[in-house]
């Protein structure tokens, strides 16, 4: 079984400032699902543009700050944010996840579905050639995909195509198309090949793990120091002719955040490429500091265990949920730049999230109307990462009568053990797990809720949610989709097996005076083909 998270153990599986997902050994599942429609839309009529105030000019390097990778920086077994970013600017997909979750062509000009959305065509966009001139053709994209599904190459992209597709699954058509035939209908299959599975970048087919990254990106990698930092220059022969405007980036690495934060105040860098919304909200309006923030899919899911007391009692769970404050939440941990949560899998991000169903608030009267007069309380277990907000849910259960005692465990400890039996984060009867974001929902539901999900620590087993799952996976209009997610969020708030008290947000800081076009990303993703130097 592939336990979600990342190598040092840091947050598992969730995203952090340093880490998104994944790892060698431990792998996890970014990619998520999308509309699962032809498209042939133009990059350049969605692709974001330079601040409209400012006129473009091509020339300078954008100085940016971020923490040094924890391992080497390599697309295939990358997860951390640092190495995302890295390879991001040099190497690309065959499509864009933008900040609203629409997906942008990239090196796929379209692509169509057929045989019920189990059969995918992707039409690749011809011209365009890696930074030292080898032509992309469709046997290059099949080779990329056939790494990604081998085993061996350890990448945190696997179990984003667990169940879905499998090696042989991939082929070229021709030299400007590739088949992939799947193992179920999944009308979302693209987002699996875009950004939103983050190591699904195009590669020549010599890349060999470790080797130096060439793609078909706005910049190539001219030099690469693993304390230090790495500089990029503008790539001549990008198939966006006109991009990008800047003639090269520098990354400089910084071992905590507060040395990024200071750099970026004393204007040693213009921006960060992952900033932390407590550090950088003071700024805001201050100076030259520009903190741009969008809402994100990013969550920490408070499990409750309901195959045992005291949460098997359903009353219990739901008056748990009815005792927090998710705006106090949202403000004391997210700086208020998360979203709301409704104990449900949908963000509001996500196009089929149901938008009728009333916002669960905190309702003292009503906790006390659910547990009838009976005592509760219980011992809530978390790693490190999740110590704020298991401070803030103690103190505000505590205000209406729960008592909750803190088990705060190691992250190995918390994540250790045998998956299938006694792992706390899997085995407690409550705890804390923070999750990544994803690109739709399904990559929650799938794992965490479904009767045998992988990751399910709740021991939820809900058999018209399992359906319903199906069925939204399978769905081929937004009217099906709807109607299946109505189905599984109404179970998921009846029943309370997770509480969701809050979305997070994500924000970029930068220096307004300096660059223009910076912009921040639900996954931290960066694009700075349309960063100019001001």
């Amino acid at each position: 079984m592939d336990l979600p998270g990342n190598a040092t153990l840091d947050r598992l599986p969730g995203l952090s400032r340093r880490v998104f997902i994944g790892g060698t050994a431990l792998t996890a599942l970014l990619a998520a699902c999308g509309t699962g429609t032809t498209t042939t839309q133009s990059p350049a009529q969605t692709q974001p543009t330079a601040q409209p105030s400012q006129v473009p000019r091509r020339g300078g390097i954008l100085k940016a700050g971020s923490p040094p990778p924890p391992t080497k920086v390599d697309p295939v077994t990358m997860y951390d944010g640092t190495a995302i970013a890295i390879t991001q600017l040099v190497a690309d997909y065959l499509i864009w996840l933008e900040k609203d979750f629409t997906l942008v062509p990239r090196l796929a000009e379209k692509w169509e579905s057929s045989d019920g959305g189990r059969t995918w065509v992707f039409t690749i966009r011809q011209g365009v050639v890696f930074s030292d001139g080898t032509p992309l053709d469709a046997e290059t994209v099949k080779v990329s995909f056939d790494r990604l599904l081998d085993p061996d190459s350890k990448s945190a992209a696997l179990s984003a195509f667990d169940g879905v597709l499998k090696e042989g699954g991939v082929a070229a058509t021709d030299a400007g198309t590739v088949t992939f035939t799947l193992e179920r209908a999944f009308s979302d299959f693209p987002y699996l090949v875009s950004a939103g599975n983050y190591n699904a970048l195009i590669l020549k087919k010599d890349y060999a793990s470790g080797g130096d990254i060439i793609g078909t990106g706005p910049f190539t990698l001219t030099t690469y120091d693993a304390s230090t930092g790495a500089t990029l220059t503008r790539n001549p022969k990008y198939w966006q002719q006109d991009r990008p405007y800047l003639d090269g980036v520098e990354i400089r690495f910084y071992a905590d955040d507060q040395a990024d934060l200071l750099a970026l105040q004393s204007g040693e860098i213009d921006a960060q490429i992952l900033s932390r919304p407590q550090l950088v909200g003071p700024l805001k309006g201050a100076g030259d500091i520009v903190v741009d923030q969008v809402p994100g899919t990013g969550l920490t899911a408070f499990t409750l265990r309901v195959d045992q007391p005291p949460f098997d009692r359903k009353e219990n769970r739901q008056a748990v949920a009815y005792a927090l404050d998710r705006p106090g939440v949202n403000t004391t941990i997210y700086d208020g730049v998360g979203a709301l949560g409704n104990d449900h899998l949908f963000a509001a991000l996500f196009p089929a999230a149901p938008a009728d169903l009333p916002q669960r608030a905190k309702d003292p009267a009503k906790v006390a109307e659910l547990l009838g007069g009976r005592k509760l309380s219980f011992a809530l277990t978390f790693d490190p990462p999740g110590k704020d907000l298991a401070l803030t849910i103690q103190a505000q259960l505590k205000e209406v009568g729960i008592e909750v005692e803190l088990d705060q465990r190691t992250s190995a400890d918390f994540y250790g053990g045998d998956q299938e039996k006694d792992t706390p984060w899997l085995f407690t009867s409550a705890n804390l797990v923070g999750w990544a974001g994803r690109a739709v929902p399904s990559q929650f539901i799938v794992p965490m809720v479904i009767s045998d999900g992988v990751w399910n620590g709740s021991k939820y087993a809900n058999p018209a949610l399992d359906e319903a799952a199906r069925a939204y996976d399978a769905a081929t209009t937004d009217e099906e989709r709807r109607a299946q997610a109505a189905i599984i969020a109404g179970a998921l708030h009846e029943d309370v097996p997770v509480i969701i008290s809050v979305w997070s947000g994500t924000v970029r800081a930068y220096n307004g005076a300096k660059v223009a076009g910076v912009a921040a990303h639900p996954s931290s993703y960066v694009d700075f083909s349309e960063v100019t130097v001001l």
